[in-house]
């Protein structure tokens, strides 16, 4: 049985959907009141201490605006912190405090979790194609999406 391409999409969207649901307890991004969004700019700090509000807009490709405003958010909370840039008196440094890293583990291991549960009944060879083929999709789609922002 073969379906289309229009088919195919709604049949992925439903099942993201279901995958967004599934979780052995509620996530810790919502137990500490913070977006996606915001947990985005945890993760990305984390494996780049000492960005500033730019590379932070670019790596994630989001409005330097709208990082500024999460930035705030996130610095109000606790969760982040700014220095000044030694190189740059203008800019700031930005550097997760211990409880966004402490916010950030948590959320890796819920994560790990999740899916871990998900990929339990397939096989090494399928969870190796299925990483490939959405590597693949994914992959794709942000060539087509660097050609039109050239």
């Amino acid at each position: 049985m073969t379906i289309n391409l229009n088919q195919s999409a709604e049949k992925f969207m439903l099942l993201m959907d279901r995958l967004r649901q599934l979780g052995p307890q509620t996530a810790p991004p919502r137990k500490a009141n913070i977006s996606h969004s915001q947990l985005a700019f945890i993760t990305y700090l984390n494996s780049n201490p000492g960005s500033g509000i730019q590379s932070i807009a670019s790596g994630l490709k989001l409005s330097k605006p709208t990082v500024s405003v999460g930035v705030s958010q996130m610095e109000e909370a606790g969760f982040l912190t700014r220095q000044p840039d030694p190189q740059d008196g203008r800019a700031v440094q930005l550097f997760l405090t211990s409880e966004g890293q402490k916010l950030q583990q948590r959320t890796l291991e819920f994560r790990c979790k999740k899916f871990e549960r998900l990929l339990v009944e397939i096989t090494s060879q399928e969870r190796a194609t299925l990483l490939k083929i959405l590597e693949k999709a994914i992959l794709s789609v942000e060539d087509q999406t660097q050609g039109e922002t050239k």
